[in-house]
């Protein structure tokens, strides 16, 4: 069967390759399921199996998210939570996640996927750590593929319970054997290490807090055995980083590197309290940060060293954390708020707005491993999405310069998202599933958790 073509033209087209090259009136050609050529109007076909020209837009590569908790969609703005820190937020929070079935976690996750997909974000991870009532990572898994988003997921867990010392309720944690059985075989059933691949599985043991020094280097181990990622979570905030020093004796950068956890396979969450020697050993051996700048002003865990982790060498990619921690899943809007944080810690020039595109893109590739998205390059995944600066909020500002208005205007749906060389968003509507169904079932999920039916 001969692949389908796609020609997609823009006002702008920001390639995100490694010289940063943008292109006036340009364009990207889609041959299947990767790209074929990118560069100046005249430069390419003048035709294909579908041709959408967009000429008040900028197109970007798709956007990257490497960390985030789709199952929290259930519990956004939930008055007992809104006004808490780190510690207090989870343990008001474990109680109504223990009632969470598999359901609710198919479709929060697709509600989830659909907020992701509107602000322009084409590949995500997720983190789901907990498996009440029969719930399983493959319900994450299928929401995704019916959604049409490249998906990484993470095979998260807990261990130790409070009667261990840990943080999450006996009731929410399991047995360490299980977890690795179950991990091998979320694996051998899903991950797909072959290039341009639409489902990745990643270890995820939850946090230092909540899960034993055992499983954690069980979990290493089996990861690399397997060539799977690693990720959890890792110095938040200031609580995190005392029980750290008080159950183990050191910071939670030395006690990751004594079990394994540091490298290239390995990408960390929020590391807002990431001291200068942590942040030195991460860049000596290449380990990964997913920076979530909205979800650690909710919670006050402060600004992260961003601008020190850059100028280090260490990879960073940007991502939306739960959507109990931040309520929102927009990508675009996390780069905008990723900018703003790091002045307001930094200075004006700590991050510019084109610094904030290259996390929300080719930063997040690499923390997730891949060379494959994050750039518009012939030979890449043909992901891509397009922004419309026609409006009100982009009026003065998209003729000086369209890219970084992208960032410092108001953060915008995107008005096209191709996956794979497939349509998934068309003139700003899922174009993969109807959202009315999704969105009853999640009112009705919301509100039974909340009440403890």
């Amino acid at each position: 069967m001969t692949p389908r073509t796609l020609l997609v033209r823009a006002g702008t087209v920001a390639t995100m390759d490694d010289a940063g090259t943008e292109i006036a009136d340009g364009g990207v050609y889609v041959r299947g399921r990767s790209i074929e050529a990118v560069g100046a109007r005249a430069d390419l076909p003048p035709s294909a199996d579908e041709v959408i020209d967009l000429p008040r837009h900028v197109l970007l590569p798709g956007l990257v998210n490497t960390h985030h908790h789709l199952f929290q969609t259930l519990t956004r703005a939930l008055p007992a939570a809104q006004d808490a820190s780190l510690f207090d937020w989870l343990a008001t929070l474990y109680p109504v996640w223990a009632r969470l079935t598999p359901p609710m976690i198919r479709t929060s996750a697709a509600i989830g996927f659909a907020e992701l997909l509107l602000s322009g974000c084409t590949t995500t991870s997720d983190h789901l750590y907990l498996y009440p009532n029969g719930s399983r990572l493959d319900d994450t898994i299928e929401a995704a593929t019916a959604m049409g988003i490249r998906f990484h997921a993470c095979r998260g867990s807990m261990s130790v319970g409070e009667s261990a010392g840990g943080l999450p309720p006996d009731a929410l944690v399991e047995d360490e054997d299980a977890i690795l059985a179950d991990s091998q075989r979320v694996i051998e059933a899903f991950h797909d290490p072959h290039p341009l691949a639409m489902t990745r599985v990643a270890l995820a043991p939850c946090s230092p807090f909540s899960v034993s020094r055992d499983l954690m280097r069980e979990t290493a181990r089996l990861a690399r055995e397997h060539g799977v990622r690693l990720h959890t979570h890792l110095a938040e905030n200031d609580s995190d980083v005392a029980y750290s020093r008080e159950r183990f004796g050191c910071t939670p950068a030395e006690y990751a590197e004594s079990l394994g956890w540091v490298g290239t396979d390995v990408w960390h969450a929020h590391c807002v309290k990431l001291d200068a020697a942590g942040i030195g050993r991460f860049a000596a051996t290449g380990t990964g940060v997913a920076h979530c700048p909205t979800s650690n002003m909710r919670l006050a865990s402060g600004i992260a060293p961003v601008r020190p982790m850059l100028a280090a060498g260490v990879r960073i990619g940007l991502g939306v954390d739960g959507s109990a921690s931040n309520d929102s899943g927009h990508l675009l809007a996390e780069a905008r708020q990723a900018l703003l944080l790091q002045r307001v810690g930094y200075g004006a020039q700590a991050l510019s707005a084109r610094d904030a595109l290259r996390l929300a893109t080719r930063g997040g590739a690499a923390v997730l491993g891949r060379d494959d998205i994050g750039r518009l390059a012939a030979g890449c995944a043909a992901d891509l999405v397009a922004f419309d600066l026609g409006g009100p909020a982009h009026a003065g500002a998209a003729e000086h310069d369209p890219v970084a208005a992208l960032v410092f205007c108001a953060s915008l749906p995107a008005s096209l998202v191709v996956i794979d060389g497939r349509i998934v968003v068309r003139g700003g509507e899922l174009a993969t599933v109807s959202l009315a169904p999704l969105q009853q079932a999640q009112h009705a999920f919301a509100r039974s958790l909340a009440r403890g039916d």
